[in-house]
């Protein structure tokens, strides 16, 4: 089922090291099965530092990452100015609940390239060291004592392209029953 919702790509980074944060830049290339060319996470297996110490031979479900620009509004209003890239995501967006989204909803990012979501990431005590307090913003509790997780969102690359920041962001939802997202 296709959405007619659709957002837009604020910003693009990526970073060959494993930084925190990635810089900016003009335009990214998503490859295929593999992720963000010239970021440390490209790869058809997992390539986070923790998750290779785990099992290096687990499929990369984190490919893309991908952060809505309204949780950076979000934390300005509770004091924190982050810009994006900072939080280490390869794609800004806004005007889409990406959350929101269930698994295996698919992105259409620019002219060609295909996201697939897989599920949210699941911010880490990395987040205080660059920013004091900070996890408390992007990690929760709900009413009923559920983690809460505002961090953003992983995807695997379905098809190639070039994105840059004033792209469109299209969304198409898999069939249902939906499935929420969970942590990769």
């Amino acid at each position: 089922m296709t959405v007619a919702a659709t957002g837009t790509v604020v910003s693009v980074s990526r970073d060959e090291g494993h930084h925190f944060s990635k810089p900016a830049h003009p335009c990214i290339r998503l490859l295929a099965g593999l992720g963000v060319e010239g970021d440390a996470h490209l790869g058809v297996t997992v390539q986070h530092r923790s998750r290779v110490a785990q099992d290096p031979t687990q499929p990369n479900l984190r490919q893309v990452h991908l952060i809505h620009g309204e949780l950076l509004d979000e934390l300005l209003a509770a004091g924190y100015e982050v810009a994006p890239g900072e939080l280490g995501e390869n794609v800004t967006t806004r005007g889409v609940d990406l959350l929101g989204l269930p698994v295996g909803t698919r992105l259409r990012l620019g002219a060609e390239a295909i996201v697939e979501v897989t599920g949210l990431r699941n911010p880490c005590l990395q987040i205080d060291a660059f920013r004091s307090g900070l996890l408390k913003q992007v990690v929760g509790r709900d009413e009923h004592g559920a983690v809460v997780r505002k961090g953003g969102i992983m995807g695997v690359v379905l098809t190639g392209g070039e994105v840059r920041p004033g792209d469109g962001v299209g969304v198409e939802l898999p069939q249902e029953p939906h499935r929420r997202l969970e942590r990769v």
